[in-house]
């Protein structure tokens, strides 16, 4: 018995036999191919695509650069630290009051960004949500603790698996940084951008902001690293402490008019095309 899903090749052959045989023969396209996509050959796709898919987007909204706010996810706004939550909400909103209204030629300056989740970050973005700006999430998924808050621009609002690819887009777009009290994710980040800074491995100036003095003091001992040589007394000249979001906003505006708005000495200016990317020295 002929296999009715077979064409019979004894009898004459119609154009309607090519496409069952196409059918039964032809793969799908790669970049559709779903268990190849999923599959470890294809992780180099993967990590390229969070690079490509984050950059068209920060293109179409005219995104040039960021100010990035790290912090604990576990601090809630009436909680016992919750004073970090509603001083985080704070200056993001008046970071974006005054970057908006700097003259930007249809391009967005200093945009709040943040890692998308609840606690501090979610402060972040609802702060510049607050002062009607736009505002970035750069999400991953972890086990707890992580989902995107609802303040996030639907536009800015990104979903990682490599951490790496989302250090890059903290890093690379970041004008300045603001860490509030965190745990482990906000030491190593903390810890990756004070690296960058120290060795000069970046073109571009980052204003670094350890708010809450009494905590960061506390957890981190600088003046012990510079004692036992571990940095350098100058090292301790990358950041400054704030207390009040008006403090931290002073620094924030004292050191981005200084770098990017009034340089002594112009920073090569970014292609119209992309955002500002701090590029590698090397």
């Amino acid at each position: 018995m002929t296999d009715h899903k077979t064409p019979n090749l004894n009898r004459e052959v119609r154009p309607d036999d090519f496409a069952t045989l196409d059918s039964y023969h032809r793969r799908p396209l790669a970049y559709r191919n779903e268990a190849f996509l999923d599959s470890p050959d294809a992780r180099p796709l993967r990590i390229l695509s969070e690079y490509l898919e984050p950059l068209s987007h920060f293109r179409d909204e005219n995104i040039q650069d960021t100010i990035v706010f790290f912090g604990s996810a576990r601090i809630v706004e009436m909680g016992m630290l919750g004073r970090y939550y509603r001083d985080a909400r704070e200056l993001a909103r008046l970071v974006t009051a005054w970057s908006q209204s700097l003259a930007n030629g249809g391009t967005h300056r200093f945009v709040v960004c943040s890692g998308g989740g609840p606690g501090i970050m979610e402060a972040a973005n609802r702060g510049a949500q607050d002062a009607g700006g736009k505002t970035v999430g750069l999400n991953i998924g972890l086990p707890f603790e992580q989902r995107p808050n609802p303040f996030i621009t639907p536009e800015l609002s990104f979903e990682f698996h490599y951490f790496f690819m989302r250090k890059f887009w903290f890093a690379y777009m970041a004008k300045a940084l603001v860490v509030f009290p965190g745990g482990f994710g906000t030491l190593d980040e903390l810890s990756e951008i004070l690296t960058l800074a120290q060795t000069q491995k970046l073109e571009s100036k980052i204003t670094i902001v350890l708010y809450g003095a009494q905590y960061w003091k506390e957890i981190l001992n600088f003046d012990a690293l510079v004692k036992y040589g571990m940095i350098a007394p100058e090292d301790m000249n990358l950041f400054q402490y704030a207390d009040t979001p008006e403090q931290a906003l002073g620094i924030l505006k004292d050191g981005l008019t200084r770098h990017y708005l009034e340089p002594e000495a112009p920073l090569p200016e970014p292609a119209k095309e992309a955002p500002a990317i701090a590029k590698s020295r090397i």
